[in-house]
């Protein structure tokens, strides 16, 4: 089936007692069993749940994997994921990342035995040299959350084989849509529903979509014993969002690509930092594994004081954490979302005090347009 069918019809049969064509919000934390030992298949509903079920299923259809774990948060996801690994374990970062996924890693999971090593992923050299007898995962985002540094996913997948790691992506910024890097070699792809998943900025969730039978096993039974899981309610609303996932994307791209153009051609920025822009260096590796360039933007206005001036002029953009809803957001990585990776670290992959991030909505591009030109208008 095509990704637009998948999207609204994989794992979503008609309710077998209504007909219902839309998965029903199974509200309950336990079911009645017929006796000992016999059920329909459902327990307790942190264990299951049909409407997660299908959550579940339509995503790892999505992503061309053979698995798929939901979660009450993307973190919670990621948090999930670092718990296949032991004290003792080494993994391999992106030195550039989303400032939570950084602050997890350093504050909470590096406490308990496991070491990390942050390098820039998009140089294969230094990921191979990073490598130790002990590393058992690589942890990757591309592009990068705000950077947009882009790696080789098939060469990292081939290097992790090679070692015997898991390659874990963080897919969040491109979606299934344009991006699949389980197609390409990775083992396991993490995504925080929240965002473009969903759509509407109305939930909180995360989704792990897993191609290897090991890490399936022990992430299901993570799942269940730890208990992060999302409730039904908030299942059904990304299953909701998903459903348009498609058109959405095409929209948030269209509207990326030109505002990015736009952007480029100001005189007052200093950068502006896009995959489908063609002075971009990732661009030609960018477009050899994924099939479409997103819709999150970040330019350089040269300092905080600057930015500062900038974001509260905005009305279309809402200045705002978070990315990928209907709505444009614009945001200042280095306070918010990036605020809790150490300053030195931000500034060594470009994550300036001076960095805007926009996730380009869906809106009329001319509005989009206006309300950039009259916040920059103070530059």
């Amino acid at each position: 089936m095509g990704f637009s069918t998948d999207a609204i019809h994989a794992g979503q049969e008609p309710d077998p007692t209504t007909g219902a064509v839309t998965v029903p919000i199974y509200q309950t934390s336990t079911y009645v069993q017929q006796g000992l030992g016999k059920h329909k298949g459902f327990e307790y509903a942190r264990t299951q749940n049909p409407t997660r079920i299908a959550l579940e299923k339509n995503v790892a259809v999505l992503e061309k994997g053979t698995d798929g774990l939901a979660f009450g948060s993307g973190m919670a996801a990621i948090t999930t994921i670092t718990q296949l690994l032991k004290s003792g374990d080494h993994v391999i970062a992106s030195n550039n990342m989303y400032g939570g996924t950084y602050r997890l890693f350093e504050r909470v999971v590096r406490p308990y035995g496991l070491d990390f090593t942050y390098v820039d992923t998009s140089c294969l050299n230094l990921v191979e040299a990073a490598f130790r007898p002990s590393t058992k995962m690589v942890f990757i985002e591309t592009p990068t959350n705000p950077s947009m540094i882009v790696s080789d996913l098939r060469k990292l997948a081939e290097l992790a084989h090679s070692k015997g790691a898991l390659l874990t992506v963080d897919n969040t910024f491109m979606t299934p849509y344009f991006q699949r890097p389980i197609e390409l070699g990775a083992h396991l792809v993490v995504h925080s529903a929240t965002k473009y998943l969903n759509g509407h900025s109305d939930m909180v969730g995360g989704v792990i979509v897993s191609n290897d039978a090991a890490a399936s096993e022990r992430l299901r039974f993570l799942q269940n014993a730890a208990g992060a899981v999302p409730g039904p309610f908030d299942c059904w609303l990304v299953l909701r969002g998903i459903k348009t996932l498609a058109v959405r994307m095409d929209r948030h791209e269209s509207n990326a690509r030109a505002i990015a153009a736009w952007l480029s051609k100001h005189k007052k920025l200093e950068r502006v930092l896009y995959p489908g822009l063609p002075d971009h260096p990732g661009r030609a590796l960018h477009e050899s594994q994924a099939s479409g360039y997103g819709g999150m933007i970040a330019f350089d206005v040269g300092s905080i004081e600057k930015g500062a001036a900038v974001l509260p002029r905005t009305k279309v953009f809402s200045l705002a954490e978070s990315l990928g809803g209907v709505e444009s957001l614009i945001s200042h990585p280095a306070t918010m979302t990036h605020a809790s990776v150490p300053r030195e670290e931000r500034e060594k992959v470009g994550l300036t005090d001076g960095l805007i991030r926009i996730s380009v909505g869906i809106e009329d591009l001319d509005d989009l347009l206006r309300d950039l030109d009259h916040a920059l208008s103070i530059l």
